[in-house]
This record gives C-alpha cells, sequence and structure tokens, in this order.
C-alpha cells in the first residue's frame, strides 16, 4: 500500500494486535474468508425502485434519466440496472460534494457491516467498558441446516484479544471473530443502537454472522430487495466519513479501525485495482450470493479524503460486479480529481 495520511494513522497499537493473533487463528481465518466470499450463482435482474421488504420485484416504468452530464451522469451510466442493481455513493469529505446512483435503496451489507460492528466495541473500549487487550473466544459456526433455526449454533473457540479479534475481523473479513466482538458488545441490536447513537440511518444490522452465512442465498439481492442486515450506499458513507472525521470515537480508537481497514487483504480486484499510483485506500469489503460490495477511504496524493461505497448484485457473476466496482471507483476518483483542479484554476484567476 502507498505511504499516505490513511496509513500513518497505523499506530504500534494497531500492529502489536496482529501479532497477537496465533497463526492457526490466521489460517482460519483464510479458510473462512474463503467461505464467506463464496459465490453461489447469479440471476442477472433490473429491479429499478424500492419494493416492500423481501417482496420480489415487479417491473415498473423506469424513471427519466435526471443527468445531464458530468461525474453524476458517468455513474448512471456504469450503474445501470440492466444486469442486476449497483448502488453508488461517494462524498469527498474536503467539500461535501456527494453523488450517487441508488443511493437511499437498501442493498446486502455482508461483511461491510464489521465496520459498524467493530465501531460499536471500539466505542464500549472509549467509554471504559473493554480493553484492547482483553480477550474473548472465537465464535465458531456449528453444523446446521439452513432456515433451520433463529440463530445459528456457535461454540467458543481460542482465546485473542480484542485487538487480533478487530485485526481478523477487518483485514481477513474473519467471521469467527466478528461474531465474538459481536458477543461481547451484546448482538446486532447493541450495533443498531449505536447506529441511532451516532445519527445514522437507513442502515440495520439483524443477525449475526454465523446465521448470515448459514441461511444466505434466501433471496437473489438482484430482484429482491431484503431490508435484513441491509444499508443504503448514502448511510454507509455517512458512517464511513464521520468515523474518518473522528465524530464518534477517540483519536486512539479512530486509528485501531481505520488502520486496521489499511490492512485489508480482500478484494484486491475492487476498489483498489484501478486507482492511480500515490493513491491510498482503507477499505471493507463484503460478498455473499450474487452480491458484491466494497466501502471505504480514498486518499488522494494531493491530501484529501473521498468516502465510497459501491454495491453491485448480479451483473453475471462476481468476476463481473470486481470490475464493476473498480471502474466506478476509479471514475469517482477521477471526476473528484477534475472537479478540484477547476476549483483551484478559478480561485487562482
Amino acid at each position: 500500500m502507498k505511504t499516505g495520511l490513511i496509513s500513518k494513522l497505523i499506530t504500534g497499537l494497531a500492529f502489536a494486535g496482529a501479532l497477537a493473533v496465533p497463526a492457526v487463528a490466521r489460517a482460519n481465518g483464510d479458510a473462512l474468508e474463503l467461505d464467506f466470499d463464496r459465490v453461489l450463482g447469479s440471476q442477472p435482474r433490473a429491479p429499478r425502485d424500492v419494493p416492500a421488504p423481501t417482496q420480489p420485484y415487479v417491473p415498473v416504468t423506469p424513471a427519466p434519466n435526471v443527468y445531464t452530464g458530468g461525474l453524476e451522469a458517468q455513474l448512471a451510466g456504469l450503474a445501470s440496472a440492466e444486469r442486476g442493481r449497483i448502488g453508488v455513493a461517494a462524498l469527498d469529505l474536503a467539500t461535501g460534494r456527494t453523488v450517487s446512483v441508488l443511493g437511499d435503496q437498501p442493498f446486502p451489507m455482508a461483511s461491510t457491516s464489521k465496520i459498524a460492528v467493530v465501531a460499536t466495541f471500539l466505542d464500549g473500549v472509549d467509554q471504559g467498558r473493554w480493553k484492547l487487550t482483553d480477550r474473548f473466544p472465537l465464535m465458531i459456526p456449528q453444523g446446521s441446516r439452513k432456515f433451520s433455526s433463529t440463530v445459528a449454533p456457535v461454540r467458543p473457540g481460542a482465546m485473542i484479544s480484542a485487538h487480533g479479534l478487530i485485526e481478523l475481523a477487518i483485514t481477513r473479513s474473519d467471521n469467527p471473530a466478528t461474531d465474538a466482538l459481536l458477543a461481547v458488545v451484546g448482538g446486532p441490536q447493541a450495533v443498531n443502537r449505536w447506529l441511532r447513537k451516532a445519527g445514522i440511518s437507513g442502515m440495520r444490522m439483524d443477525r449475526d454472522i454465523a446465521t448470515l452465512v448459514r441461511d444466505d442465498g434466501e433471496h437473489n439481492p438482484a430482484t429482491t430487495i431484503d431490508q435484513r442486515d441491509s444499508a443504503t450506499p448514502l448511510a454507509m458513507v455517512e458512517l464511513l466519513g464521520g468515523l474518518y472525521q473522528g465524530q464518534w470515537l477517540s483519536p486512539q480508537s479512530r486509528n485501531v479501525l481505520l488502520g486496521a481497514m489499511g490492512r485489508t487483504v480482500t478484494g484486491k480486484r475492487r476498489l483498489r485495482a484501478q486507482l492511480p499510483a500515490g493513491a491510498d485506500i482503507a477499505h471493507k469489503t463484503g460478498t455473499l450470493f450474487n452480491t458484491s460490495s466494497d466501502v471505504g477511504i480514498i486518499q488522494t496524493p494531493d491530501g484529501r479524503a473521498i468516502a465510497i461505497a459501491v454495491y453491485a448484485t448480479g451483473q453475471g457473476g462476481k468476476p463481473q460486479r470486481d470490475a464493476r466496482i473498480a471502474t466506478i471507483a476509479r471514475v469517482v476518483y477521477d471526476g473528484y480529481q477534475t472537479e478540484a483542479s477547476s476549483v483551484r484554476r478559478t480561485a487562482s484567476r
């Protein structure tokens, strides 16, 4: 990763947490990441509005294209719903300029929800409820049939420091590590309470990760909007922007979260794939049946920060979704850079 302001946030404490994770746990995390980020199939369709929760999409006449040019028009073309819904939101944190396509429509959060889980835990650290050195057990999923119970069974696993759990949950998208943190904070509803306290609407968590993975595939996100465990792209961008700007966490906790996001090893073909040399990124990926996502903070070489969230469904498969996410990220990056250059030229006259 290129050196930038985000990478400078990484403290010695962040690296200590990673070293505290046993090698066997890291290996298990890799296997679980592959399991969680599997692709079960693809059924492209093109919903263009928000139906009731879990109600199959009924085709409607699309609204006229309101984009007449510029960055919004480019994104609207790239995020066409012809092969499955794509939701995009981006925020230039220097200017407040926001762009979005289906920005207020819910999409499956998948593992991007882990940002909110970790933020909830770190808020508890700031309040003195826990320490990063406290040790908690991994929550290992046990075999059970799909939809056979409200909550998938888990068992306690290896004891790992809270900082190690954060490192696994964010950098490797480890599910037992995330569920360990969820168990500590009080489950999905505790995350929802933290989101409401932070003023974030349009985002909700309903299940732990073990249950989410076990019951994955119940609905096709390209043709159905399931409100459970969902976020709108605009809500996610609001969360990312607030975390980056230090609105809800102490500087130390903010650095732990952003530092881990800066070391993410998943999603090499998504947001980061087409960014130019000199750009830095701290991000979190998500993948479930027929849906892929990547959300994060892009740091430009001149020190500007862009919060971005891209949720893609359908498109013909995971490689096509990844490619679309990468292309959208580059268009957003170039569009904001062009606008910033134009502003600088105008101001210098």
